[in-house]
């Protein structure tokens, strides 16, 4: 994970923000054990206060890995809420349901082995909340597949809005200022192509937040 602000900076953010509980603790520490790339207490954080704005009833994620961002927004979900986590590996799907579970969220929680693309054509809307984190070349398609079903007053989040390790972000700089530089990679086309997408959409109002890597934070307006 390369974080986008100093760390000075990125000490002070995670000093006002809320504390992780115990079970997010254990999912910082895996990551941090294992190498494996979560978005952070900050992003965490975010995306929970995002839920509780909207006032978030269902929530959809093209992504989950381990439930990271999952267990973090599932506590703004009333007892009735839901919230689907999608994931390729059942490794990390089944130790997402273990996370939730001990957290007291299992019964909101649906958890879908597969392709988040093909498993969000089995949801009827609406999903207040959305979180896009799967193949940076798949966003725009991601988006395409969940927009029909984001309300009036939702959100679409896309996580490694601003840098990622694959991507170069001087070239991802350089697309949205309007330059075409060569030999542009695929990850960083990809964000760059969401974010145009997502830019020029009438219905929907764009904010980059430097946190973690970077969210690109959606909200639909009509």
């Amino acid at each position: 994970m390369v974080d986008v602000l100093s760390d000075d900076i990125d000490r002070f953010v995670r000093a006002i923000g809320p504390d992780p509980d115990e079970t997010l603790r254990e999912m910082d520490d895996y990551a941090r054990r294992e190498g494996f790339p979560n978005v952070g207490p900050d992003v965490g954080a975010t995306l929970r206060l995002l839920a509780r704005l909207t006032d978030a009833q269902r929530i959809f994620e093209f992504g989950s890995g381990y439930g990271y961002s999952a267990y973090w927004m599932a506590e703004a979900l009333p007892e009735d809420g839901e919230i689907v986590l999608t994931e390729v590996d059942d490794d990390e799907l089944e130790l997402a349901r273990d996370y939730m579970r001990e957290g007291g969220y299992d019964d909101r929680a649906r958890y879908e082995l597969g392709d988040a693309l093909e498993t969000i054509d089995d949801y009827d809307g609406p999903f207040d909340v959305v979180l896009i984190d799967c193949q940076k070349h798949r966003y725009r398609d991601a988006f395409e597949a969940v927009r029909p079903k984001v309300p009036v007053g939702g959100v679409v989040v896309a996580d490694n809005a601003i840098t990622a390790g694959p991507m170069d972000f001087e070239k991802l700089l350089a697309i949205v200022e309007g330059d075409a530089p060569d030999a542009v990679d695929e990850h960083t086309q990809g964000i760059a192509d969401y974010l145009e997408r997502v830019t020029d959409d009438p219905d929907f109002e764009t904010v980059s937040l430097p946190l973690g890597e970077g969210i690109a934070v959606s909200y639909r307006i009509e």
